[in-house]
């Protein structure tokens, strides 16, 4: 499972390495292919092996339905394919860093079954609204079981 979270740098070409801690988990459980897609205001990556799971589930889904067609729009046809090199990095094209606003300083957050891949100010904003909002969380989690 990908867990922590992991500052990085991007260059200008858009090269940045992946976290040496979910490079071990991909070599391990997956093969080292990486889908990423933009998702709110961030970027997730997927192991191939995961993406091809949420596929299935969403070619299983009424075309007719307006949500599914929005979904598939933004979030599956925004999706590429991110090799990764020998020196461990991917590159992030540039569609995918101007929706994230990847600048300079990126953040890796590992999401379980995926991570994600913040800009550093979209970063802090969101875990500043996470923490405001996580004692009102408890409930929910509770009735989920956490």
């Amino acid at each position: 499972m990908f867990r922590g979270r992991f500052e990085h740098t991007i260059d200008p070409k858009g090269r940045v390495s992946v976290p040496v801690k979910f490079r071990e988990l991909l070599t391990e459980k997956y093969d080292d292919r990486l889908i990423l897609t933009n998702f709110d205001r961030c970027l997730v990556a997927y192991p191939y092996e995961e993406w091809r799971v949420l596929e299935e589930k969403a070619s299983s889904l009424s075309m007719v339905k307006k949500e599914v067609k929005s979904f598939q729009r933004f979030f599956v046809s925004g999706a590429v394919e991110c090799p990764i090199d020998k020196l461990g990095r991917i590159l992030i094209p540039p569609t995918l860093r101007d929706y994230a606003q990847l600048e300079r300083n990126v953040v890796f957050a590992g999401m379980l079954k995926k991570f994600e891949i913040w800009g550093m100010g979209r970063w802090l904003e969101e875990i500043k609204r996470a923490e405001e909002d996580f004692e009102g969380m408890g409930t929910a989690l509770g009735d989920l079981g956490l």
